[in-house]
């Protein structure tokens, strides 16, 4: 562990003797290159502290959110810098290579003070956009309406409002109140249902329950249903025994059965209306190892005719491509989140990309395979960095049709 240590300090060390040419490039002012150096290390002197006394036994989020923050706020963006500066050393390379023999009086300082100029102002920029995400991002919820085609949908559920919402991750939040803007923006939906598809919270029961009075204003016709995620397992932290764990998650079931929630855990609840009716099914955790296995379907679908048209919860959208879209039960459209959209990326009408992508092909919006749909809902809440930048949180509003 030491070791590692050391050859991550050396590896950052070697990065900001590099960056420190951009500074000294742009300045000669003595204070300003002290001041570039005092703060470097008071930088480097937190993270490193976070660093070595983090425990998995700590139930709190906190340390990885100062350890995740400050690499992204005040040394991620240092990249840049280093990206602008080997341009410049790769030109010179080049030009000696080839034997040229050109006065660099001029040319060289001027294009390496460009350089360096440009990449501390995207570092910058990227710095503060960071920072936004802490401060504003993360409450910037959006109400996203999607229209939603089943297959035998029952003419008195033609119409019919669903609001989903996913990964609160509660821990994440000190202030309840900050998140009573969202709760309203539920409630002015005038939803029919609204499911919940897990994580509500990072580790541990209690981090839910400050929030259990504001969670049970929200209000739907014909009521709550959730199903588990992968954090409410509590399986990141340490427990004194089985018993423990198994105490904590009862607790946290119990703690949304206040919020209104009805939990589902492999099994289904049915809507009816004139006669006709709709099926909820919900699953527990399944997801690609070591994600916990737990969801079984067969059990979610027993006693339910295979014509009716039937809506999943089951939290991992990996479920979707591995199990449910190939499974006979004729499952019309699974509700997902997991994914958060990794809180960061370009989340635009035509243009959508997070580094997400690459690990879950399906991170956000609406697919169709094989004649059956998935929805994947980019998160309420945060995790691990507690803010977001360009992937806002979201309430998704489903009529379907």
């Amino acid at each position: 562990m030491q070791k590692n240590l050391l050859i991550i300090a050396g590896i950052f060390l070697f990065l900001e003797i590099y960056i420190y040419q951009a500074v000294r490039t742009l300045t000669d002012n003595f204070w300003l290159r002290t001041g570039y150096w005092a703060v470097s290390l008071i930088i480097y002197g937190i993270f490193a502290y976070e660093v070595t006394h983090y425990q998995k036994s700590d139930r709190s989020m906190m340390r990885p959110q100062i350890m995740i923050s400050l690499f992204l706020i005040f040394i991620l963006p240092k990249i840049f810098v280093v990206l602008f500066l080997l341009i410049d050393d790769i030109f010179r390379l080049g030009s000696y290579a080839v034997g040229f023999t050109q006065s660099t009086d001029n040319f060289f300082p001027e294009r390496r003070k460009f350089l360096s100029l440009v990449g501390l102002g995207m570092g910058g920029v990227l710095s503060v956009l960071f920072i936004d995400g802490i401060t504003f991002g993360k409450y910037r919820h959006k109400v996203r309406r999607i229209k939603v085609k089943l297959g035998n949908l029952p003419k008195s559920f033609k119409g019919y409002k669903i609001i989903q919402i996913s990964d609160v991750h509660s821990g994440s939040f000190s202030d309840p109140d900050k998140l009573q803007h969202a709760i309203d923006l539920i409630n002015e939906q005038n939803p029919d249902l609204v499911l919940f598809t897990g994580d509500m919270v990072n580790n541990v029961a209690d981090e839910f329950k400050p929030f259990i009075p504001l969670f049970s204003k929200i209000k739907a016709k014909d009521g709550k249903f959730a199903v588990l995620g992968n954090h409410d397992y509590g399986d990141y932290v340490t427990w004194a025994s089985l018993d423990a764990k198994k105490k904590n998650l009862d607790t946290l079931i119990d703690y949304e059965k206040q919020a209104g929630f009805d939990m589902l855990r492999n099994e289904h609840r049915v809507i009816e209306k004139n006669g006709e009716k709709l099926y909820i099914l919900g699953v527990e955790n399944w997801g690609l190892k070591p994600f916990p296995q737990f969801g079984k379907i067969d059990d979610a679908l027993q006693d339910i005719p295979e014509s009716a048209t039937k809506i999943l919860m089951s939290h991992d959208p990996t479920h979707f491509d591995y199990v449910v879209k190939k499974h006979p039960g004729n499952i019309h459209l699974t509700l997902s989140g997991h994914t958060h959209g990794m809180q960061f990326g370009l989340d635009l009408k035509n243009i959508k990309w997070s580094p997400v992508q690459y690990r879950y092909p399906k991170w956000a919006d609406l697919y169709e395979s094989e004649g059956k749909q998935l929805y994947v809902n980019r998160g309420f809440g945060v995790l691990g960095y507690p803010g977001r930048v360009g992937v806002l949180p979201e309430i998704t509003l489903f009529e379907l049709s």
